[in-house]
């Protein structure tokens, strides 16, 4: 069981969004998790057993599918790791890598695409990592990427997501999310699979957040996942939270 300290955020949900890990093939029924509605908890890895936990996800979805994966590095300043957890259980995670001397993981592979950007005065992170279990409500994902921009852009002013993702994927964080094309195809080293660059200013992310978080199923023709983001009135005390460490 996790710690019962104060999460970030709360909610409850019902089960209905695939996981989407690179290279999504669908999964064997040992990795179902048989939810109805339930209370998710999104929680900081800031120990090693919290960050043990969630590599073991990363770890159970991205190796299934045969993807190099590395075992969890030593805990890095410039990066922040999130979880969901439900009953006990963790059922979702992303990291956060921020720009710094140590540079992102997409530099390995679209180095000089990031470093256009840097002299042009913006400040970069990359969303990492990413894995939500088989039959976790989609607000799980929509609650890992809210939290991580308000640390990012509200808390630390960073001013662009960019990603690597698998080209069958594009789709998905282009309707989605509202990512834009900023790196041909090539192999992703870190994990052995084909990979392009995207890239979403976080006002553009923020404006979205504005028009349509918080409204849930009473989004009339929207499809993107920011209706299943909170509610902007949620912001100031999900940043309280994240500065005060109390996660």
């Amino acid at each position: 069981m996790m710690n019962e300290d104060l999460p970030i955020a709360t909610f409850a949900a019902s089960a209905g969004l695939r996981e989407l890990c690179i290279g999504e093939r669908g999964t064997p029924p040992q990795l179902d998790h048989p939810l109805d509605v339930q209370l998710f908890h999104i929680r900081m890895a800031n120990s090693a057993g919290r960050r043990e936990a969630a590599s073991l996800l990363i770890r159970k979805m991205y190796g299934w599918r045969g993807y190099e994966v590395t075992a969890g590095a030593p805990h890095d300043a410039n990066k922040i790791t999130l979880y969901a957890e439900t009953g006990g259980l963790v059922v979702g995670t992303m990291s956060l890598c921020l720009d710094s001397a140590s540079l992102l993981p997409a530099d390995q592979n679209f180095s000089s695409e990031l470093d256009g950007l840097r002299q042009q005065g913006r400040r970069l992170c990359e969303p990492s990592r990413l894995a939500i279990d088989k039959g976790v409500t989609k607000r799980v994902f929509a609650a890992l990427i809210h939290i991580s921009y308000i640390y990012a852009h509200n808390i630390h002013g960073y001013s662009d997501y960019v990603i690597e993702v698998n080209p069958r994927h594009v789709m998905f964080y282009k309707r989605m999310l509202g990512f834009g094309d900023f790196g041909a195809e090539r192999l992703c080293t870190r994990v052995g699979a084909p990979a392009v660059l995207l890239r979403l200013p976080l006002s553009q992310m923020g404006e979205q957040i504005r028009q349509w978080g918080g409204r849930m199923e009473q989004h009339g023709e929207e499809r993107s996942f920011y209706p299943y983001f909170f509610p902007i009135l949620d912001e100031p005390g999900i940043t309280s939270r994240l500065t005060d460490g109390r996660n």
